[in-house]
């Protein structure tokens, strides 16, 4: 073949892929729109004497340039000139990795009375968040097949002031046929989800054994998580009693109902149905990921067990478990109802030294709001409530105020909060501050003290949380999605330039 006509192949190459590729990245671009952004600059500077690089905490100089993190030197040789780059100094607040948050209910389209993409991403990015990933089952249609999963992204298109992403929804009616999976996942889900107790949503019914295994293995084949709500329910004597509405009003009641060895029997056929989910002679494991972990005991052993051995599993809990315990939830306070249930405080302080040892990979809020009178606030019946905690905007300053108190140091917060999260989700280009990566990023006052109250704004749909009145430490300045300034001390950007994020 001549030059000339090798030169043509390459040019013809070039525009073919450049034309496939050109949809992609304008989406990913879109956020350097008009007021995508507080600051009205695409190449600009951050200084701060503590900015969290893999390297560790350093007094350094972050350059962003057309979205994207172009450049991180130590402050003390920043250029003393940056060529016309605006430069914004923030002093001693720490400048870190963007949280991402792998469980939240954004429940649009169809219950956006509960929540919607508008007000829970600005709540995101009130609280630090820059990615979310949304559950597929609290919206109307689920998320349960490719035509349900367009609308969803139809819906978020022009509404998200975050990035956001999707899982799939693992059904019976989906769970045995291979064509439907493949059509969700090629439509763009970054993984599945999968209940193994009832949802509470009638038309997302609960999986077992066999669903599960033949799911993994297409799974597998497109190296994308499957997340599981490891519940089962276990026969109980309680079933065949009549509980009258003085006991449904205690919390020990409803955490009677739901013991520890709910999750226990649900985590040991996970752990023995991952043992064969190769696709086709592939060496590598489909990936399980337990959510909301709540037991700290046979559970998390169980995990610990099935991890040395070589199983793909990977854990996170919520600031909720972390935060209180059941001794301290009063008589009819429903707004502390969630499945699986805050457990007792000994649990709890296991849960840390878990986390802090590294058993459990990461941390999620599960945000879960719903209508207020869906939590039957007035009556307190935990048995007939919904369990949900709204909790999204205040995630950061909870983990850190109670992650104080066992010595959690800001490297281990993003870690739990940012890298390991955006790993699991499959955004590589999310979750740390490195060159070239998203410039996702939080500005940070780790001493400044809040209180959860009447001079709080809270973005969430509804401001019903089990964190009212909580005084924390940790008030978020400013938060950066793809190098836009989306969020400053109380004002957000004027346009929603979020993106929905689909897998490739």
């Amino acid at each position: 073949m001549n030059s000339s006509l090798l030169l043509g192949v390459a040019i013809a190459i070039a525009i073919g892929c450049a034309s496939i590729l050109l949809p992609y990245f304008s989406d990913r671009n879109q956020g350097l729109n008009e007021g995508c952004s507080l600051l009205p600059h695409r190449h600009f500077w951050l200084y701060s004497k503590r900015v969290l690089t893999p390297g560790g905490i350093m007094p350094a100089a972050v350059e962003i340039n057309g979205g994207h993190i172009v450049s991180i030197v130590h402050q003390n040789k920043a250029p003393k000139q940056t060529k016309g780059a605006h430069v914004i100094d923030y002093g001693n607040a720490v400048i870190m990795p963007g949280l991402v948050d792998v469980h939240v209910h954004l429940n649009e389209p169809g219950r956006v009375e509960w929540e919607g993409f508008v007000t829970g991403t600005k709540a995101a990015a009130a609280g630090g968040f820059t990615t979310l990933i949304d559950m597929p089952l609290n919206s109307v249609p689920t998320t349960t097949s490719k035509e349900a999963f367009d609308m969803k992204v139809d819906a978020a298109k022009g509404r998200l002031f975050v990035d956001v992403g999707f899982w799939g929804g693992l059904v019976p009616e989906n769970a045995l046929n291979n064509t439907a999976i493949d059509e969700l996942l090629q439509a763009g889900a970054l993984g599945l989800k999968s209940f193994m107790c009832p949802s509470g949503i009638n038309d997302f019914g609960q999986t077992n054994a066999s669903h599960i295994k033949e799911a993994l293995r297409i799974l597998a084949k497109y190296q994308r998580p499957l997340l599981v709500h490891a519940e089962i329910p276990q026969p109980s004597e309680d079933e065949k009693t009549e509980i009258d509405i003085s006991e449904r009003r205690m919390y020990s009641t409803y955490l009677r109902t739901r013991p520890p060895s709910w999750e226990e029997e649900a985590i040991k056929i996970l752990i023995a149905v991952s043992k064969d989910t190769h696709f086709d002679g592939s060496k590598d494991r489909a990936h399980i990921h337990i959510v909301h972990l709540s037991d700290s005991s046979v559970s998390l052993d169980l995990i610990k067990e099935a991890k040395e051995s070589g199983a793909r599993i990977s854990v996170e809990t919520c600031p909720h478990y972390l935060a209180f315990s059941a001794e301290e939830i009063s008589d009819g306070d429903t707004r502390f109802k969630c499945a699986p249930p805050i457990r007792d405080v000994l649990n709890r302080e296991c849960l840390w030294k878990a986390l802090k040892d590294g058993h459990i990979d990461m941390l999620s809020s599960d945000h879960s709001p719903s209508s207020p009178e869906l939590k039957l606030l007035e009556a307190g019946d935990f048995l007939r409530a919904w369990g949900g905690i709204s909790s999204l905007q205040f995630g950061l300053p909870v983990t850190w105020s109670y992650g104080q108190q066992h010595g959690l140091q800001l490297d281990q917060l993003s870690e739990l909060w940012s890298q390991r999260p955006a790993k699991l989700a499959g955004q590589h280009k999310k979750g740390t501050i490195v060159t070239g990566n998203d410039a996702d990023i939080v500005v940070w006052d780790p001493e400044n003290e809040i209180q959860i109250g009447e001079n709080y704004t809270i973005y969430h749909k509804h401001p019903i949380t089990p964190y009212a009145g909580k005084h924390l430490f940790g008030s978020v300045i400013t938060t950066f999605v793809r190098g836009n300034m989306v969020y400053e001390n109380g004002s957000h950007a004027s346009t929603a330039c979020g993106v929905p994020i689909l897998a490739v």
